[in-house]
């Protein structure tokens, strides 16, 4: 029996040729190194039969997928930047056979094409694509610190135009069908049932030469405005990066290069800086956060299987419980109710997700009727109608103890004995949340982050008793509401919030060591977080920190202990974003700091800290208790805790996260900056046991 193939070709009665894609044993298409010697064959095989084929078609043998990109493991096999570059050249140099044939091309695109299968794409004469939802296309490499390194990077912009192709590969967002056929990214979007149909009719086509797109799209001929183009993009781009992201520099960088000088030139470039890339720390450690999700995504935790859940209950008609709704609505597709004591509650929790569903009706990923029909499955009330069928009910009222036990108790008596009760509490130890309850076997900590319809974090908390069911049916409800979850132990703060304190607790210690609030936040923006400590501050609540911080110094000690700062602020009203007031000053979306802040606190600001010493005087220790969070098994493992902190409160993508920082850094150099610091600051610098130990023993947390 002959070895099945990944790429297979077969020439119909009308002499079209049918080029299938079909990676054996992978549930998506990836592009590999190991498949250069198949593709070559096909393309001699091709080349010795083009006077007889008519056209050929490029399709995927997956129900829902085309090709999501190259493979990622193979970068890690590169040893030097000259591989990574051949690897590049290799894949240029096979689309570029493809467009040279006497015959039309096309790619009949289901499902996601996305970096390299796009780049195959762009390389045909045609484009086709279904307009199911799932199908997407996208250059998405820069979020793997990487540029597109086999022609997208000049055959984009050649096709739709420049300002659309920067768009598109410096943010690496992934465009639908009928936007890409808006774009000129395809040439046509049609139904799935005939899609294959139109590209055999594009397929037979003349293999006309493309008109190129309008001037006032690409803008390749008019040097001046092109440069003033690539000038606006490097400056935004900067402001956003703040130079922490080198990928984006090389695709500017790139991109001009190759209007300038041509496509050959271009593609040379690209596959040249490209090497480069795979080489640098930023790519190495956004490799390691997509290997880290991916391997999530897969994981089981004990051997319970997840009990299917359709409905979900809601308790709390904030932000945080609207949120909570919406993912559980539109992401996991169940029938939610949501609860609120005030009829006021319900109604603007039923607001904001019809808001958030217009937004998406607007941008048309739904219909009207669509939106109509996910909140025909959204109910609101004061009362438990139609909590007797949940599942899974999500409490998110206040951080109060009592409170929440009797909300326990509600449900209970409310719901069937196979209710899980999930509880938002951001502090409070679930096993002090199960105390007194029925069944404490169904209690369990669904800690979400704000807002909770965009953060990617969630916390699973099983406290002592908590079922191995019970934590599978979570994690696995979370999964379907968009979420990562990571499982932590019942402790003060969890994990995230407990890495969290330190790090605010000390940026007030900067303020009152009489810093400018502006140059705290922005030595931490040029650190790579995505808002500043104090800007962080306001957008939590200065009350939710006051309400929090004593929970975790009577808990986990004094090193928790911040700043008399708070009760100040709150006497004075300066809660935050949400009153208008804080650190800063809001009106709508523009902020500005509030100088009298100063006066209230009796500082007199300046700017004598460097920036580097504010971020590390930040920064370490949030690293010292992520530390003490590990040997203490509050996450089970580095990679967990690095997850948690990137996707929980933005710790730096581009680092890997806090365990894979240290280690970059240096363990040893981290625990003579952290004495040095001890010395000058006080003894919350204190270095760990867990870090002098692995200090001493010469391991790191990836080794």
């Amino acid at each position: 029996m002959s070895e099945l193939k990944t790429f297979n070709l077969r020439i119909d009665e009308d002499q079209l040729a049918w080029l299938s894609i079909d990676v054996q044993g992978e549930k998506m298409n990836t592009l590999q190194a190991a498949f250069a010697d198949e593709m070559s064959d096909i393309l001699a095989q091709l080349e010795q039969k083009k006077s007889e084929i008519k056209g050929l078609i490029i399709h995927s043998l997956k129900p829902d997928n085309f090709i999501a990109g190259a493979d990622v493991r193979m970068l890690d096999a590169c040893k030097t930047a000259t591989q990574a570059t051949q690897l590049a050249t290799t894949g240029q140099e096979m689309f570029a056979k493809l467009g040279d044939f006497p015959f039309s091309v096309v790619a009949a695109i289901h499902g996601p094409c996305l970096g390299g299968g796009l780049e195959l794409a762009l390389a045909c004469d045609y484009r086709v694509c279904s307009e199911d939802d799932i199908t997407r296309l996208g250059l998405p490499e820069v979020q793997l610190g990487l540029l597109p390194g086999s022609g997208g990077t000049q055959r984009l912009p050649r096709l739709i135009g420049l300002m659309p192709s920067l768009d598109l590969i410096l943010t690496g967002k992934q465009v639908r069908a009928k936007k890409a056929k808006k774009l000129g990214l395809v040439d046509a979007s049609v139904p799935t049932s005939i899609f294959l149909d139109v590209a055999k009719s594009y397929a037979l086509k003349s293999k006309t030469k493309r008109k190129s797109p309008a001037k006032e799209k690409l803008i390749s001929s008019i040097g001046l405005s092109r440069k003033v183009i690539f000038d606006q993009a490097a400056k935004k781009t900067q402001q956003k990066t703040r130079g922490n992201y080198p990928a984006t520099e090389k695709i500017l960088e790139v991109m001009q290069f190759g209007l300038e000088k041509g496509l050959k030139k271009g593609l040379e470039k690209e596959a040249l800086e490209f090497g480069h890339l795979v080489m640098t720390a930023e790519s190495k450690a956004l490799r390691s956060l997509f290997f880290a999700t991916t391997e999530m995504k897969k994981e089981h935790f004990g051997n319970a299987t997840p009990a299917t859940v359709n409905q979900v209950g809601v308790l709390g008609g904030g932000l945080m419980g609207a949120g909570i709704a919406h993912v559980s609505l539109a992401k996991a597709k169940c029938v939610v109710n949501l609860k609120d004591v005030a009829q006021d509650g319900v109604l603007n929790a039923l607001s904001y997700n019809y808001k958030l569903l217009e937004k998406q009706r607007k941008r048309r990923i739904l219909s009207k009727a669509q939106v109509q029909s996910k909140m025909s499955q959204l109910r609101g009330g004061t009362d438990y109608l139609g909590f007797n069928k949940a599942d899974v009910v999500i409490e998110a009222v206040f951080e109060d103890l009592s409170l929440k036990q009797s909300m326990v108790q509600d449900i209970e008596q409310k719901c069937p004995e196979s209710t899980i009760f999930a509880s938002n509490t951001s502090s409070l130890p679930i096993y002090q949340i199960a105390e007194g309850a029925k069944r404490p076997e169904n209690i369990v900590g669904l800690h979400y982050f704000s807002p909770a319809e965009k953060m990617p974090l969630v916390e699973v908390i099983p406290h002592a008793t908590t079922s191995a069911e019970t934590v599978a049916t979570v994690v696995a409800l979370a999964r379907k509401q968009g979420k990562t979850p990571i499982v932590v132990k019942d402790s003060a703060g969890f994990y995230v919030n407990r890495i969290l304190a330190p790090y605010m607790n000390e940026a007030a210690q900067v303020l009152m060591a009489e810093q400018e609030i502006e140059h705290i936040d922005n030595a931490l923006l040029n650190f790579g977080f995505p808002v500043g400590p104090i800007t962080l501050l306001d957008e939590v609540g200065v009350d939710i920190g006051a309400k929090i911080m004593p929970i975790l110094v009577s808990e986990l000690g004094k090193r928790f202990q911040g700043p008399d700062l708070f009760d100040v602020l709150l006497n004075d009203g300066r809660i935050g974003r949400k009153v208008g007031k804080g650190f800063y000053q809001y009106k709508g979306k523009d902020k500005k700091v509030d100088k009298s802040v100063y006066k209230l606190l009796k500082l007199t600001p300046s700017r004598s800290i460097a920036e580097e010493d504010i971020a590390l005087r930040c920064v370490i220790p949030l690293l010292n208790e992520a530390v003490r969070c590990l040997d203490e098994g509050i996450i089970a493992s580095a990679r967990d805790g690095d997850i948690g902190a990137i996707f929980g409160i933005g710790f730096p993508p581009f680092s890997g996260g806090p365990f894979r920082f240290m280690d970059t850094y240096g363990l040893d150099k981290l625990v003579e900056k952290m004495q040095q610091f001890e010395l000058t600051y006080g003894e919350r610098f204190e270095p760990c046991q867990g870090l002098i130990d692995r200090v001493e023993s010469g391991k790191t947390f990836y080794s």
